[in-house]
């Protein structure tokens, strides 16, 4: 008989977002692995068939179509709902393990008592991060009491990268911590006569200089701070064309409008959120990658697909990026505009750099950060925490 996971997941599955890749790769790691998984998600997002994966979802609440990143009434009201429909799954299966995402994590302490379950906890951000304005400090204060009583309590945390295991570390040094490192948001590669055809169709004219930015417009991210950059960046390099993935609609055409004041609306082209396994082909027509985070511990995910596009890279010097970056995988600037923009532009009119830069990411794409390479470490992980002895 396999083993059976509770897999605990507050983010919506699947959406083209940091957490739900991941745990779309947990859940494939853990299918391979031989276990057999319930995954009890939130109500959005799109069905995904994986191999022994039964999918759960909590009903949902009047009035909400989506769950935005970071602390919400909306989102405290579906963690009631996950540990009430968790709780009824137990009453039916016998659970091995019960492995938590972020605060599903704390839920998942309380649940794994009731079977004498191994709890694993999956830390995914850091709290600071998100601090924005007097009620969300609070909240975000709260939660890293909650995240502590939760690391002290698990059989194991899986940190996302060697920045948040540190902070874990130094936080509960007894529980076993484990980074794993994430790995490209698509296994797809991209097709080259796809990439050209694309290419083309992004660029105004053949001289243009593609650079493009991946990610939400989270505060963090350092979204402002590109924006601001833009203008600047354009005045001297005016071959330069921003493109922009992911965004709201809203959030996006809040952005259009402040471009436009500013008179760069034609340079800059919003694509939306793009699915995983198109993105390769975006990254790949690109010429320079942009990195603009301006706080976090946590490893950024778009550096793996940066990385996986043999792009050259443009980033702010800050401890996130500087995780996985070094001064032979990217051109670093200072995280203030002037500064990005200083660099972007260069880097815009310097050929040279950018080849020089490029495509050296690629080589850790293939023999660290890949799929093989993540089902090992938490393969790892599994086996440790189910070797322990579980009469106490």
């Amino acid at each position: 008989m396999k083993p059976r996971v509770l897999f605990l997941s507050p983010q919506p599955f699947f959406q083209w977002r940091g957490s739900p890749i991941r745990v779309n790769y947990n859940l494939q790691a853990l299918s391979d692995l031989g276990y057999d998984i319930d995954l009890l998600t939130l109500p959005f997002g799109e069905d995904r068939d994986i191999s022994n994966v039964t999918l759960h979802r909590v009903g949902p609440l009047p009035g909400v179509s989506d769950l935005p990143i970071g602390p919400s009434l909306p989102k405290l009201l579906f963690d009631f709902k996950l540990y009430c429909a968790a709780r009824k799954l137990m009453r039916t299966h016998q659970y091995a393990v019960v492995h938590g995402v972020e605060d599903a994590g704390f839920l998942g302490v309380f649940l794994a008592r009731k079977q004498k379950a191994r709890i694993v906890y999956e830390k995914h951000s850091d709290p600071q991060s998100y601090r924005k304005g007097f009620i969300r400090n609070l909240i975000m204060s709260l939660y890293a009491k909650v995240e502590a009583f939760t690391i002290r309590r698990a059989d194991a945390v899986i940190a996302t990268g060697n920045g948040l295991a540190e902070s874990v570390r130094a936080l509960c040094p007894a529980t076993p911590c484990h980074p794993i490192c994430d790995i490209p948001s698509s296994r797809s590669e991209a097709d080259p006569e796809a990439v050209q055809t694309l290419r083309a169709q992004l660029q105004q004219n053949e001289t243009d200089v593609l650079a493009t930015y991946v990610g939400s417009f989270a505060v963090y991210q350092g979204i402002d701070l590109l924006f601001e950059a833009i203008p600047a960046a354009l005045r001297s390099a005016p071959c330069l064309r921003v493109l922009i993935i992911g965004g709201s609609d809203s959030e996006i055409e809040a952005r259009k409008q402040d471009l436009q004041t500013q008179g760069v609306t034609d340079a800059v082209t919003f694509l939306g959120k793009i699915q995983p396994d198109a993105l390769p082909a975006y990254l790949a027509a690109s010429d320079i990658l942009l990195s603009p985070r301006i706080s976090g511990h946590n490893t950024p995910l778009k550096l793996l697909d940066y990385f996986k596009a043999g792009g050259s890279i443009l980033a702010t010097d800050v401890q996130a990026n500087r995780l996985l970056l070094d001064d032979t995988t990217a051109l670093f600037a200072a995280p203030e505009a002037p500064a990005f923009a200083q660099a972007l532009a260069g880097l815009a009119n310097d050929p040279a750099r950018r080849q020089s830069l490029a495509a050296k990411g690629r080589h850790l794409i293939e023999t660290t950060y890949n799929f093989d390479a993540y089902r090992t470490q938490l393969a790892k992980v599994y086996d440790l925490i189910l070797s322990k002895d579980t009469s106490s």
